[in-house]
């Protein structure tokens, strides 16, 4: 199990410009970090580096009790700024995949659709979808298959303001498991967090 991550020196370089470098942080289990900076500050790059699908120039990532392959495959999750769900399928067939996918079951899928609301929206498809309830649907995968790692990418953005807080109870009850947050945003995380700020 994930028990910490650690980023050492880290620099990022996209379409041949450096967004970052020698970036440090380290992040404990219970933990949150917020990202803060104006667009293209590499927020989302770096998430994405931690997930193991950016490369980085130089540096080192490191998660305290896993090695980085097997924090990779079965220690995160990352919710990304876009949803990553097919508009043609029902939200069932989306909750239920990405729980299968990720290691949870089709009990689990149930469960978290009822702790997001979603149980009657479940036979319809996704495109018929608010974008509002499309972001429930896509952070449903946290909690129906649990990973200690939670990687966002503007999480609360489409959410009301009854749901970003219950997210943040969600968020909350993560951390208190021993859990670890990171995440890019704009407006403050509804948890206690440090913050690590980008810059342009």
């Amino acid at each position: 199990m994930i028990s910490g991550l650690s980023l050492r020196d880290l620099s990022v370089r996209r379409g041949g410009r450096v967004l970052f470098e020698h970036l440090s942080l380290e992040l404990a289990a219970g933990e949150a970090c917020a990202l803060t900076g104006p667009n293209g500050a590499g927020k989302t790059s770096l998430l994405r580096a931690v997930a193991g699908l950016v490369r980085f120039e130089a540096g080192e990532i490191a998660f305290a009790g896993a090695d980085p392959e097997s924090a990779r495959g079965a220690g995160l999750h990352l919710v990304g700024h876009q949803d990553g769900l097919k508009p043609a399928r029902t939200a069932w067939e989306e909750l239920r995949f990405w729980s299968l996918w990720s290691g949870g079951s089709a009990e689990e899928a149930r469960a978290a659709a009822a702790t997001l609301e979603l149980e009657p929206l479940l036979e319809l498809e996704v495109r018929r979808l608010s974008a509002g309830q499309r972001r429930r649907l896509a952070l449903a995968r946290l909690v129906a298959a649990p990973r200690p790692l939670w990687l966002l990418d503007e999480p609360l953005a489409p959410l009301d303001a009854r749901w970003r807080s219950r997210f943040g109870e969600l968020m909350a009850a993560r951390l208190a498991a021993g859990g670890l947050i990171l995440a890019a945003v704009h407006d403050p995380l509804p948890v206690p967090a440090r913050t690590l700020e980008l810059a342009t």
